[in-house]
C-alpha cells in the first residue's frame, strides 16, 4: 500500500511528511466499518476540511481572474470547477481509485470507479496536504490539478442563457428572443440552428442536436461577442 501511495504521491506532486495523513484520505467508510476502526479513521472528516479549501481557493482564483464577471456567474463557474464531475475526472486521470481502501461489498459493487467516492477523495487529499503542508500545500494542489481544468468547466453544464440574460438585465427595456431557423438531418440525428436577437438584432448563432443545445450555443456565441 505504501509503495503504491507513493507513486500517487508523486503524480499529485507533493511529498507528505505525515504519510497516515495521506493513508487516511483513502480509507472510505465501508473500510473503515467493515475493520471495526473508529468512525473518525475514515476519509469523511477529511473530504469536509477539504471541500471548504477547494471551495476558497477557487473562489479567490475566479474572483481575481475574471474580475468582470457578476457574483452569480462566477458562482456558477466555481461550482462547475468543484462538481463531483470534475473531481472524479481528476480522480481518474490519477487512478487514485486503485488506492482506495473499501468495504467488501463496496469493492464488489463499483466503489473504486463511482464518482461519488473518487470525488471525497480528492477531497480529502487536498485536506490531508494542508494538515501536513500548511495552505500553500494544499493550494500548490488545486493549481496543478483543479485551476488547470477551467476552460472545460466553463463549457460543462453552464447556463450560458441565464449568463446572457443576467448580462442583458443590467440595461432596462431589453428583449432577447430566440429563433429557429433551420434544421437537417434524419430524425435519429437531427441538426439545429438558432440565432439569438437582442431588441431584434441577431447577436449570435448557434447549432446543436436539439433545440435547447442550439439556443445554448446562441448564448455562448452572444457572451463571446
Amino acid at each position: 500500500m505504501s509503495k503504491d501511495l507513493k507513486e500517487l504521491e508523486g503524480k499529485i506532486g507533493y511529498k507528505f511528511d505525515d504519510f497516515t495523513l495521506f493513508t487516511k484520505a483513502m480509507i472510505h467508510s465501508s473500510y473503515a466499518n467493515e475493520k471495526h476502526l473508529p468512525k473518525y479513521e475514515c476519509n469523511e472528516r477529511l473530504e469536509f476540511l477539504g471541500d471548504s479549501i477547494l471551495g476558497m481557493v477557487v473562489a479567490e482564483f475566479l474572483y481575481r481572474s475574471f474580475p468582470d464577471r457578476p457574483e452569480g456567474e462566477l458562482t456558477r463557474m466555481r461550482a462547475d470547477m468543484v462538481c463531483e464531475n470534475t473531481l472524479a475526472e481528476i480522480a481518474h486521470q490519477l487512478d487514485l481509485g486503485r488506492h482506495l481502501l473499501l468495504g467488501h461489498g463496496e469493492e464488489q459493487g463499483g466503489g473504486r470507479s463511482r464518482n461519488s467516492i473518487l470525488a471525497d477523495a480528492v477531497e480529502s487529499v487536498l485536506a490531508a496536504s494542508f494538515l501536513d503542508g500548511g495552505f500553500p500545500a494544499a493550494r500548490g494542489i488545486i493549481e496543478r490539478l483543479v485551476l488547470t481544468h477551467v476552460p472545460k468547466t466553463q463549457l460543462h453544464n453552464r447556463d450560458y442563457k441565464t449568463a446572457l440574460q443576467e448580462r442583458v438585465q443590467q440595461k432596462r427595456n431589453q428583449v432577447l428572443t430566440y429563433t429557429l431557423i433551420g434544421e437537417s438531418g434524419p430524425d435519429h440525428d437531427k441538426h439545429f440552428q438558432v440565432e439569438v436577437c437582442l431588441n431584434g438584432t441577431v447577436v449570435g448563432l448557434g447549432d446543436g442536436s436539439s433545440k435547447k443545445r442550439a439556443e445554448q450555443d446562441a448564448a455562448r456565441d452572444a457572451l463571446e461577442k
